[in-house]
């Protein structure tokens, strides 16, 4: 019994395609989709804002991770609440006012 002939891709969409007169080397412009939900013209969070690292030691991580199981909420979600107290602390703009300001 032999084995069935495996297929390739460029079979599987000629096969597929409806029209006749299309190639097999033709490329299909397909449509654009619109802008995902939650993309703004500001762009996403990741693509405005800057990375920061934080190298803590094991001890202080285990905690923070701790806590943001605890409270069901993300360490990164910590961090920003944590720096909105340092904020308050030295007299600087919370980060909502330093948002709002853009």
């Amino acid at each position: 019994m032999s084995k069935p002939p495996k297929l390739s891709l460029a079979s599987i969409v000629a096969a597929s395609s409806p029209s006749p007169q299309r190639s097999s080397g033709e490329v299909v412009q397909l449509p654009t989709a619109s802008q995902p939900q939650g993309v703004t013209a500001r762009g996403t969070l990741k693509e405005r804002s800057k990375q920061l690292s934080v190298y803590l030691e094991p001890s202080v991580h285990d905690q923070l991770r701790d806590i943001a199981y605890t409270e069901r909420t993300k360490i990164h979600q910590l961090m920003l609440e944590s720096l909105d107290l340092l904020f308050k602390a030295r007299g600087a703009l919370s980060i909502n006012q330093l948002t709002q300001q853009r």
